[in-house]
This record gives structure tokens, C-alpha cells and sequence, in this order.
């Protein structure tokens, strides 16, 4: 019997190798155009994006052990203070500086946002790691779409004299549409790379930067379509 699969989430193996086999296909049909060059990238910053995504779940022990006993160092000498001037009968500057009200509050706040620095240091690690993953999906998607700017089917379907500036248009309309249905797949693997992070984060920011290349790789690949159907 086929073990069951989980469908409610993507698999991140089966993602690389859907983007392997693309480069692939790339290669055997387009060997000596930028766009083998591309997918390339996509291919090679696949594995990091999904070594990036699945430990934003995973919770660094070593770094939590270290925070809490800086904290727990912290507290303790603090403490050891407050005994030494109890010990010795101090009574002078340390104890006047805790009189006023407006100086405790002070304290109170300093002290409650030197622990939030450290305790949510972990966030902020891991949301520093996915923004910079991200941030590359987002620049590959936009050198997709500058590969196929070029790409104009009406050029090629209704001809006309070139001009010493006008692109090379050497594809037959064939090969225009597996080029522009190539970028098209480029642009939804980057995406689905994105949503990975969906998966193991709830950070708004991440989730927030996540939706927005979504939305980015949605839009360019609904012009390239456009391109496409004008063609059929």
C-alpha cells in the first residue's frame, strides 16, 4: 500500500528536484542563452532556502542556555549588591538613587529592556536569516523577468525591418513560447521557495515579506501569459 503523503504543506524535496529537472529542460533546449544561467542560480539557492526555512522551527538550545544565564548572571549580581549594602549598613548614594519614584520606574524600564533584547535575540536571528534568503528570491525573480523583457512575441509574429539597436530575435515562435512558459515556471518555483517560510514561521515580518514576493512572482508571470496567449 502507497504510504500516505502530507498535502496540506510543500515538500521541500520534491521542490528542489522540480526545479532541478526545470533546469534541466532549460539546458537541453536553451544551452547557450542566459536563462540556462538563471535557472541555475534558482537551482543552487534552492537547498539554502530550504536549510533557512525549516530551522526558523527549531529552537537553538545553545543560544537560550547562553540568554538565560546572562539574565540569570545579571540578576544574580544584582542581588549580591543588595546584600553587600545590606551587610555593611550603606546607606548613602546606592539607596538615595532608588528613593524617587521617577528613578525606579527608570531602572525597571532599562532592566525590562535589556531582558527583551536577549530573550527575543533568537527571533531576531532567524528573521535576519529568512529576510536575506528572501531578499535573494525577490532579485532573481526580477533577473527572470529582465531576460524576457526582450521576449516580444508581436516582433516575431508579424516580422518588420530591424534597426541597428533592435534585440536579437532569433527564437522561432516555438521556441518564444517554451522560452516565456520557462520563465514563467522560474518565476512560480521562486515563489513556492518563498512560501516555504509559511511553514515554520510566524513572524509577522517574514510573513509579510513572503506574501509580498508571492504577490511579485504572481504579477510577472501573468505578464509573461499575456506574451503567451497572444500566441495561441
Amino acid at each position: 500500500m502507497r504510504p500516505a503523503e502530507n498535502y496540506r504543506a510543500l515538500n521541500p524535496n520534491l521542490l528542489i528536484a522540480t526545479i532541478s529537472r526545470l533546469l534541466s529542460r532549460v539546458e537541453e533546449r536553451f544551452p547557450d542563452r542566459g536563462i540556462s544561467g538563471v535557472c541555475q542560480q534558482l537551482c543552487e539557492l534552492a537547498p539554502d532556502v530550504v536549510q533557512t526555512a525549516t530551522t526558523l522551527s527549531k529552537p537553538n538550545l545553545l543560544l537560550r542556555g547562553a540568554v538565560f544565564l546572562v539574565i540569570a548572571v545579571g540578576i544574580a549580581l544584582v542581588a549580591r549588591l543588595f546584600w553587600l549594602l545590606e551587610l555593611d549598613g550603606i546607606d548613602t548614594e546606592a539607596f538615595r538613587f532608588f528613593e524617587g519614584l521617577e528613578a525606579l520606574i527608570n531602572v525597571v524600564i532599562l532592566s525590562g529592556a535589556g531582558i527583551w533584547f536577549l530573550l527575543s535575540l533568537e527571533t531576531r536571528m532567524k528573521r535576519s536569516a529568512a529576510l536575506k534568503r528572501l531578499h535573494e528570491l525577490r532579485s532573481i525573480a526580477h533577473v527572470i523577468d529582465t531576460h524576457q523583457l526582450t521576449k516580444t512575441p508581436v516582433a516575431i509574429l508579424e516580422g518588420g525591418d530591424r534597426t541597428v539597436s533592435s534585440p536579437e530575435r532569433s527564437l522561432t515562435p516555438f521556441e518564444l513560447r517554451r522560452y516565456l512558459d520557462y520563465c514563467s515556471e522560474m518565476l512560480s518555483l521562486a515563489g513556492k521557495l518563498a512560501a516555504l517560510y509559511l511553514a515554520h514561521s510566524r513572524d509577522s515580518v517574514v510573513i509579510q515579506a513572503v506574501n509580498e514576493i508571492e504577490e511579485l512572482t504572481s504579477d510577472l508571470s501573468r505578464k509573461i501569459w499575456q506574451k503567451i496567449s497572444v500566441m495561441a
